[in-house]
């Protein structure tokens, strides 16, 4: 049996936003020591597109550099960006900083902000190895998140530290009738 929104009676869907359409995420930031390195990694074992080379951006006075002057501010020394993007579009920005600095904790789920980029691969076994035979790491066993359900999880690093969970199937999927029940 179904309800008004179709849903399967008991399940919930999606719900819309309170004003206005649904947003797409564009792209997400990344740091890292060695940007062409990094570029070669996202592009070889993440299957990412290189839209631009890495190209240096300094507070300089040039158009450029205003932007990014203005964005980083008074201790912004220089960088190097590259412009990658998933099979979906989703854009990844990879940027060496002059002051780069590597966290101590890569891992702090506990603290407010983002702590990990998901990649969609059905064959999660095989990315998992390359991650790990690339210089990456894989941090959790390879988990069904439920029984009953096809829908699959594991938790890597690339090989500066950022977490890359790998999953099966498309967010929207796996989530959006899930009804979570105690022992889940």
């Amino acid at each position: 049996m179904t309800d008004e929104a179709g849903s399967a009676e008991g399940q919930r869907g999606p719900t819309a936003p309170a004003e206005g359409p649904a947003r797409a995420l564009d792209h997400v930031g990344i740091s890292v020591p060695d940007i062409d390195a990094a570029v070669a990694w996202y592009r070889d074992i993440l299957g990412c597109y290189v839209l631009m080379e890495p190209v240096e951006g300094y507070a300089d006075g040039s158009y450029f550099g205003q932007i990014v002057a203005d964005i980083y501010g008074a201790d912004f020394q220089g960088m190097k960006i590259a412009h990658l993007a998933t099979a979906d579009g989703v854009g990844i920005e990879l940027f060496q900083f002059v002051a780069n600095e590597r966290q101590e904790n890569n891992f702090a789920y506990w603290k407010d902000g983002i702590y990990h980029i998901c990649i969609l691969d059905p064959d999660i076994e095989g990315l998992v190895k390359r991650i790990d035979e690339s210089g990456g790491r894989q941090r959790s066993k390879v988990w069904k998140l439920w029984p009953d359900k096809p829908y699959r999880i594991c938790y890597c690093e690339d090989p500066w530290g950022t977490i890359v969970e790998v999953s099966s199937h498309p967010y929207v999927m796996a989530w959006s009738n899930f009804i979570p029940r105690h022992g889940d």
